[in-house]
């Protein structure tokens, strides 16, 4: 009997453990592959509906499918946050479909390397759209979904970058940087709606845009010698992040940037 009752009692934890989201709506950028992939794919784990959304609708499709396949809920939606029609297509959308967002996960972003004195006028623009103006329009124009949870949560994908310089980075460094500000003074606007609003800062991810770049020995072992944890992060470490702050166990966080990065920024 005793053993009887600690099995139901572990495999009622498990469920629990895995719905930690049990029917929240979730609305998440970037989300055809990387970091917006895996973050899809564990909130529609733990229960949610996710409206799987990527500028290139091809892989959004192909992610959505997939979750369906295992019995989850996803929707897929092609958006290019740079595009104030798109983000206004996606509200409507997401309100047409679930009347409201619990959670929103401003995760698209890109970046173009140069040194910043050869920086040309277009790829300023082509950053500053996507990793600032999108973050921008998105936290603005879902504000009315999240509202309508009325216990929201918007996370914004900074980047350690935002706090420090590296060479060819200082356009993604600023952008980044502008989203830390940019968090911490909507949480202040947006929590008498109940609406919490955080940052999450993830250091040196293995994924496929970054495979080239630490697939290099020498820049391998450069970032890994400064990493206490020595090692690159996953899009899952990222993914298990962004839980953290989607559910209700950070019920009572907001204004915080929850930097993932295996100590990097905290030995240097």
């Amino acid at each position: 009997m005793v053993r009887d009752v600690g099995l139901s009692s572990l495999e009622h934890d498990e469920r629990e453990r895995m719905s930690r989201l049990k029917d929240k709506v979730a609305v998440v950028t970037g989300a055809g592959s990387g970091i917006g992939l895996a973050i899809a794919r564990l909130f529609a784990e733990e229960g949610a509906t996710v409206y799987v959304t990527d500028v290139n609708g091809e892989t959004a499709a192909q992610a959505a499918d997939a979750l369906r396949g295992r019995g989850l809920s996803a929707t897929a939606l092609t958006v290019d946050v740079s595009r104030g029609q798109d983000v206004s297509a996606l509200v409507r959308d997401v309100e047409k479909g679930s009347g409201r967002a619990d959670i929103v996960v401003n995760n698209a972003g890109l970046n173009v390397r140069s040194d910043f004195r050869h920086l040309s006028d277009a790829d300023w623009v082509k950053i500053r759209e996507v990793n600032l103006d999108g973050v921008v329009r998105v936290a603005r124009d879902t504000f009315s979904l999240l509202k309508a949870s009325g216990a929201g949560s918007l996370i914004n994908v900074s980047s350690i970058m935002g706090q420090r310089g590296l060479r060819q980075l200082a356009a993604y460094s600023a952008t980044k940087g502008a989203v830390t500000a940019l968090t911490k003074a909507l949480a202040v606007e947006y929590a008498p709606y109940n609406i919490r609003v955080n940052t999450l800062a993830p250091g040196y991810i293995d994924t496929a845009l970054t495979e080239r770049f630490l697939k290099n020995p020498l820049v391998s072992k450069a970032l890994l010698d400064k990493t206490p944890m020595r090692r690159f992060g996953t899009a899952d470490d990222i993914a298990r992040a962004a839980l953290f702050l989607a559910s209700d166990d950070a019920a009572y966080v907001s204004g915080a940037e929850l930097v993932v990065d295996g100590g990097m920024t905290a030995s240097l």
